[in-house]
């Protein structure tokens, strides 16, 4: 496991997400009022870009079919989202977004 910088930690406001790519892989990064969190970019059900959608305290909404996933562990929390996303690991030194690949 590496971990790789992402973001600047102002980069991201509370509330939002951002869309990374990490080499061939394609991140969300969340930052809410707990801190900052980290899953695969991409829907599960259809292959939307999680980046558009909604925050919603730790819920991500997808903005094509308001699939609900929770952002901390990547399970399904809405239809007709049904396969969990992965999710990795996130810290903060210096002021930047690492995440674990």
């Amino acid at each position: 496991m590496a971990w790789v910088v992402v973001a600047d930690a102002d980069e991201i406001e509370e509330g939002d997400v951002i869309e990374v790519s990490v080499g061939e892989r394609l991140l969300a990064i969340y930052r809410t009022r707990d801190g900052y969190f980290a899953s695969d970019g991409i829907c599960t059900h259809q292959r939307a870009h999680l980046a558009e959608g909604l925050v919603i305290g730790h819920i991500i909404e997808c903005p094509k079919h308001q699939g609900r996933f929770d952002l901390r562990d990547g399970a399904p929390k809405g239809p007709p989202a049904s396969v969990p996303l992965c999710t990795y690991p996130v810290k903060l030194a210096d002021r930047r977004v690492h995440v674990a690949i």
